[in-house]
């Protein structure tokens, strides 16, 4: 008969898996970015700024932890998510780090003042003016991205695109940015550019993840695109 406090290590044992695995900012990060959709190795080491090989790693260990999966088809191995439990607890350790370590909301602060972009739209309020009518919402995500899962309402335009596409944009209504959440920049690049442009633009910290936590719906499938683009 197993004894209890052998079954308490043996269980331990396996939660330490996860701790293990997800014990690397690299596997986080990676973590972060397939919360937005699925992604070729391929595609996860251009992003991250990391080889080929040392992507593939980290994600063979999410993989043993059961984090993500794999799935091969042809050249390309394209990784998911094993389970939407897998982002809730990537959001779930993110607060926790939020706060708890004071650390990380004095390097945000820090960067955000260098910026000058301290200030962003409220999800509550962003709800409403979108529903009102007030703004245009604009996911600058890549397109991909924005297939997997969106806000409703939003436009995709990639900020890749941004620049020749902003003449698309109306120009009495404000522009309300959106990108992968609180860390990602390329809102803040969205509204830095439009702002040069003479646009009204804004910053939504929230991104598809922290949208979907709240338990609000998303969207799926191409969508709207600025001027009317399929």
């Amino acid at each position: 008969m197993t004894r209890p406090a052998s079954l308490k290590a043996a269980i331990y044992e396996q939660i330490a898996r996860i701790g293990q695995a997800t014990a690397s900012p690299s596997r986080l990060e990676l973590l972060d970015l397939l919360s937005q959709g699925a992604r070729t190795v391929e595609a996860l080491a251009h992003q991250t700024g990391q080889s080929v090989a040392t992507t593939s790693h980290h994600l063979q260990v999410l993989r043993r932890a059961r984090l993500v999966e794999g799935q091969k088809a042809g050249l390309y191995v394209t990784y998911r998510l094993a389970d939407p439990h897998v982002g809730d607890f990537f959001l779930s350790l993110r607060s926790l780090a939020e706060s708890r370590l004071a650390e990380v909301q004095q390097v945000t602060r820090q960067y955000l003042e260098q910026r000058g972009a301290l200030e962003a739209v409220g999800s509550d309020e962003l709800v409403r003016r979108v529903r009102a009518g007030e703004v245009t919402l604009i996911d600058v995500r890549p397109r991909e991205e924005y297939g997997a899962a969106h806000i409703p309402g939003a436009i995709s335009v990639p900020l890749a695109e941004l620049s020749t596409r902003a003449g698309e944009l109306p120009r009495r209504r404000d522009i309300v940015a959106y990108c992968r959440g609180p860390y990602c920049v390329m809102a803040l690049d969205a509204v830095d550019l439009l702002r040069r442009k003479g646009f009204r633009a804004h910053r939504l910290e929230h991104g598809v993840p922290e949208w979907r936590a709240q338990g609000w719906r998303v969207e799926t499938g191409a969508g709207r695109h600025a001027g009317g683009r399929p």
